[in-house]
């Protein structure tokens, strides 16, 4: 009967140690796990922007989270467009070039000479010559002196004296290039017959 009941008590033993490790296989690893408070944190950190990504700021500025981005360098904003060259006149217009008056033709100066010497009025005499350029009268003329009798003009030939002449009709008296006008001046008619014989006396 003892001899019997030592196996079945061995047997017996065995089953119970099979039994504990095989319980201990079940148990749940104690390697950590993650929780579920855990896991959005992980993700959280996943989804945060990188330094690279946040909005780059001027060199030395630190640039807080949420804070607007600084504006453009003046550099960066376009500047209105050129209107086209500009266009710069002289300071002051070039001289005007009269041509000169024909060899052996009396000067201006030198007729209104010859009517004061003979009495004639030629009061408050002025130089005009700029108005025979393009600018002025456009006449072509050499010269020009105003007196308060009589205007005298000189021309650069006989032709262009006389075409003026015929324009001014009745109302001047040419004399080679020099030609008198009577009409800005006014001269009284019984007076312009001095004025010719003056004119005519000079060589």
């Amino acid at each position: 009967m003892t001899h019997r009941s030592l196996p079945a008590v061995g047997v017996l033993l065995v089953a119970v140690a099979l039994t504990a490790a095989c319980g201990s296989d079940d148990k749940p690893s104690a390697a950590p796990s993650a929780s579920p408070a855990t896991a959005p944190a992980a993700s959280g950190l996943a989804s945060a922007p990188t330094p690279s990504a946040a909005p780059s700021s001027p060199a030395g500025v630190p640039q807080s989270p949420g804070s607007p981005a600084p504006p453009a360098p003046p550099s960066a904003v376009p500047s209105a467009a050129p209107q086209g060259p500009i266009e710069r006149r002289p300071a002051s217009p070039p001289p005007v070039v009269l041509p000169p008056r024909p060899p052996g033709a009396p000067g201006a100066r030198q007729v209104v000479d010859a009517f004061r010497a003979a009495g004639l009025r030629v009061t408050h005499p002025k130089d005009r010559s700029v108005d025979c350029g393009p600018d002025g009268l456009g006449l072509g003329c050499s010269e020009i002196v105003a007196t308060d009798g009589v205007t005298v003009y000189v021309f650069p030939d006989e032709t262009s004296a006389s075409d003026i002449a015929e324009t001014w009709g009745g109302q001047s008296y040419r004399r080679g290039a020099v030609v008198l006008n009577y009409l800005e001046a006014k001269t009284p008619a019984a007076d312009r017959p001095r004025y010719e014989k003056a004119l005519n006396s000079l060589r």
